[in-house]
């Protein structure tokens, strides 16, 4: 029987939000043991939130450099790392565990900048190790059914691309000054160059990918700040030029009056449509070219891809931690395959890594530099 891979993590310590998400889904299908975590950088609650997370006192580490290489010395040292700490320390911590030989499970974004993100992915591929990084929606069964109807061409030529990802977290009137509203997020020393768009907007930005297969060519795009002594957008809307022609629009929000995390996809081709909400995950439409509109439901389409991310029968619903668990799983199958030096497995291949990290950043970098420029057409860079 294989063991459990050795996990540590770095963030997330008492009181973070996405900290227990990530713990909570590597632990789902029993593929991980936390044995580590510098869960904070203040020594006391590192040593508190490690405690209450029942780690090893003397593996509970306040500095993350300290850890990749304590860990990296170890004979029962980690085998990867998860991150999850503010934007501007993802480069920095990942470059540390990567330089230590561990494999790399990142929060999005994958850096604050283009530059950042094609460092890392190019020091990923030299070390031969796994770099993911969690756009979680890519997880849900039926997103991945989704992908397949696309690429077996059950819509047809693929001719409009509509996504949204609308919050209203950070809808309310702030204080002068605003730094410390909305945590870290409004603060571009540690959130990057973009508030909603380097956040909730390039979730967007990869649904829409993933599912459609294709990456825009050319963007228009307007930031906005809608909420006074705001410091970042808290409003993006962009269009979209593909190269077969089609257009698309994605716009994101988080002063979206009323709306939770309204995440939604809508495809439309030649032949059909597809539509799909995560605030209701286990249900995606399709409606055939003058023809009745049809729910699918997980447990009843039939796809290689469905079934390798549905883990109950049919009518069980399964919703956010299980899409979660689905990139930790994948990311799970594909470390085994490199520490034994096999191929990537088939059914862990559309796991999101570095590549689609520094693909994001190239469409942040170019929603920014067409914002600048007034809102003119401007093309991604190669990456």
């Amino acid at each position: 029987m294989q063991r459990r891979i050795r996990l540590g993590m770095v963030g997330g310590g008492q009181g973070a939000f996405i900290g227990a998400v990530h713990r909570i889904a590597a632990r789902i299908d029993d593929q991980y043991e936390l044995v580590a975590g510098a869960l904070s950088s203040d020594p006391q609650r590192a040593r508190d939130s490690g405690a209450a997370l029942h780690l090893a006192p003397e593996r509970c580490y306040s500095d993350y450099r300290a850890m990749a290489q304590a860990e990296a010395a170890r004979a029962d040292g980690i085998e990867a790392v998860a991150i999850v700490t503010p934007n501007h320390l993802h480069a920095p911590v990942a470059t540390a565990f990567l330089e230590a030989g561990i494999h790399v499970i990142c929060d999005k974004p994958l850096g604050i900048s283009l530059a950042e993100g094609q460092a890392l992915a190019a020091l990923a591929q030299q070390k031969n190790l796994l770099f993911a990084l969690t756009h979680t929606y890519s997880g849900y069964p039926l997103l991945r059914h989704a992908r397949a109807m696309v690429e077996a061409g059950d819509i047809g030529e693929l001719r409009l691309v509509q996504v949204e990802y609308s919050q209203d977290w950070l809808a309310d009137a702030i204080a002068a000054g605003g730094m410390s509203e909305g945590n870290w997020h409004n603060d571009p020393q540690k959130a990057g160059p973009g508030g909603v768009l380097l956040d909730v907007g390039l979730h967007a930005y990869h649904l829409a990918q993933f599912v459609s297969g294709l990456t825009p060519q050319q963007v228009l795009a307007e930031l906005s700040t809608f909420v006074p002594n705001r410091t970042l957008d808290d409003h993006v809307q962009v269009m979209l030029r593909y190269a077969n022609g089609a257009k698309g629009t994605l716009w994101a929000s988080q002063v979206a009056t009323g709306c939770e995390n309204t995440v939604r996809l809508r495809l439309f081709g030649s032949k059909a449509q597809l539509d799909f909400d995560q605030e209701q995950p286990n249900e995606l439409w399709f409606t055939p070219q003058g023809g009745n509109r049809q729910l699918l439901r997980p447990g009843r389409v039939d796809s290689a891809a469905a079934r390798h991310a549905t883990r109950v029968p049919a009518g069980h619903p399964e919703g956010y931690l299980e899409a979660f668990a689905q990139l930790y799983l994948d990311a799970a199958l594909r470390i085994r395959a490199l520490q034994a030096g096999l191929p990537v497995p088939e059914e862990a291949g559309w796991l999101p890594t570095v590549t689609d990290g520094v693909a994001g950043l190239a469409f942040a970098e170019a929603v920014l530099r067409s914002h600048a420029d007034g809102g003119r057409w401007t093309a991604l860079a190669d990456c």
